[in-house]
């Protein structure tokens, strides 16, 4: 019987980012991967600026900014601009990257810090009790394994999240979606190109290295079964009809047709099982939120694991795992879920309502702030747990130089007058623009602040006895 602190099941971008938090904080961890090799192609291709600042606390931002194309604004409707440079971040974009390039990263990563990660294993059963999980797997490595804590980010058909019963709530959409690569020898000007009409939507996005990924949304192909494969014409015929060009598509290097969903697991934990990434919530892909809200569910969950694993949680650490990303995944469902009807109306009246209301709420820069933050994470924060709490405490740490002290993956406290913490990070920061002291989390939010005194008490229940 193979043992670990924590198995987490599947090799995606979740999974291998909850493997290096894991790691980085001394825990045993072992990754099980249904697939026998990487593939080269996927589907996500966009990484927002909340996800690149938490790559940049762990050193990682900067090779994954490497090979992709910047995307510095976005048109969410026909006239109507978003400029993503009214973010408070060093990231002020979308970065246009195969989701293969970050794996890549990831999983470089997660190895040079001692991360088990077993091809070809698939889950077969699961059974947890009071010390522990338990888990049969079949395929090329069969046998037993045993660990004290699983999470499942294995995909939106999660066998952990079947074995465990947790419902999968929501609704199938029904336009099919035509994914292709391919070069054009007619490429647009926009970063981002897209086109709508009555017969769906197209986008075009560049990866920078000469291909091109095509989407298209066809109402005219709803009928083609699902196990069909996309066609070269298929796709130059979308394209034609809805954005009134082919744009020179070549012959694509792969395709893809599959039906979106929008649903959102029931609960992400039970007992010592633990679920994050498209196990715990799909959606539509406009917005380009999936592969964002996985890695930040891995970075939310891993050092709280790490904790329980050690042994110094507060009682209430893990459920908040729960409490924190849930409601944020609910978000990001309601968020794309509006990408989808704006795109993709059928009603023209409505569609033109829509779009003349959304070019007015676009001319406030307040309301400008708002729905960048929104759609790249930066605004995203989290429940206080007591009424008594900072008007800081669960936000996004916004002051990003600090986020270098944040590479080992420990707390950080903060300070503007010296201090000495035994057991604590302690960053002297004179002229930082906050609170005299700030505790931030090794995933960069804030878990307790104060204008006075130093509270040690607070601070040893969130990282533990010194």
């Amino acid at each position: 019987m193979n043992s670990a602190d924590v198995i987490v099941v599947g090799a995606g971008p979740t999974g291998l980012a909850l493997a290096c938090e894991l790691a980085l904080a001394g825990v045993h961890c072992r990754v099980l991967e249904r697939r026998e090799s990487d593939p080269n192609i996927t589907r996500a291709f966009a990484l927002h600026a909340r996800t690149l600042e938490l790559l940049d606390a762990r050193g990682m931002a900067d090779e994954v900014l490497l090979h992709g194309v910047r995307v510095p604004s976005v048109t969410p409707v026909p006239g109507a601009t978003l400029d993503l440079d009214v973010l408070d971040t060093p990231y002020p974009m979308i970065f246009i990257a195969p989701q293969s390039g970050t794996e890549r990263v990831l999983r470089t990563r997660a190895e040079k810090l001692g991360v088990d990660i077993v091809s070809g294993a698939e889950v077969l059963d699961l059974r947890q009790d009071e010390t522990g999980v338990t888990l049969e797997v079949g395929g090329a490595h069969p046998g037993t394994e045993r660990a004290r804590y699983v999470v499942g980010t294995d995909g939106a058909h999660s066998t952990v999240r079947r074995l465990l019963g947790i419902d999968f709530i929501g609704k199938q959409y029904e336009t099919h979606i035509l994914l292709a690569d391919a070069q054009l020898t007619e490429p647009p000007a926009e970063a981002m190109f897209a086109r709508t009409n009555t017969d769906g939507a197209v986008i075009c996005v560049p990866f920078g290295d000469g291909w091109f990924r095509l989407i298209a949304w066809d109402r005219q192909r709803d009928r083609v079964p699902l196990r069909e494969p996309v066609t070269y014409d298929e796709m130059r015929d979308a394209f034609r009809r809805i954005a009134g060009s082919d744009l020179g598509m070549g012959e694509p290097r792969w395709t893809s047709r599959f039906l979106s969903e929008r649903r959102q697991a029931a609960r992400y934990r039970d007992g010592r099982v633990f679920l994050a990434g498209d196990a715990a919530h799909v959606h539509s892909p406009l917005g380009g939120q999936g592969m964002n809200t996985g890695i930040q569910d891995a970075m939310n969950l891993g050092w709280k694991l790490a904790a329980a694993v050690r042994g110094t949680a507060a009682p209430w650490l893990l459920d908040s795992y729960q409490a924190e990303r849930h409601p944020v995944g609910e978000q990001v469902l309601r968020l794309t879920d509006t990408f989808n009807r704006l795109v993709l109306g059928q009603s023209r009246v409505r569609n033109a309502i829509q779009s003349l209301a959304i070019r007015g709420i676009l001319g406030f820069h307040r309301t400008r702030v708002a729905m960048a933050a929104r759609m790249s994470g930066v605004g995203i924060h989290y429940p206080k747990r007591t009424g008594a709490d900072h008007a800081w405490v669960g936000r996004r740490l916004p002051d990003v130089r600090l986020y270098e002290h944040l590479r080992d993956g420990r707390f950080v406290l903060i300070t503007r007058t010296p201090v000495t913490l035994p057991g604590v990070h302690v960053v002297h920061c004179p002229d930082f623009p906050g609170p005299a002291f700030v505790l931030v989390r090794p995933d960069a939010y804030v878990a307790w602040a104060s204008d006075g005194n130093l509270d040690r008490a607070a601070i040893a229940e969130w990282c533990g006895p010194s």
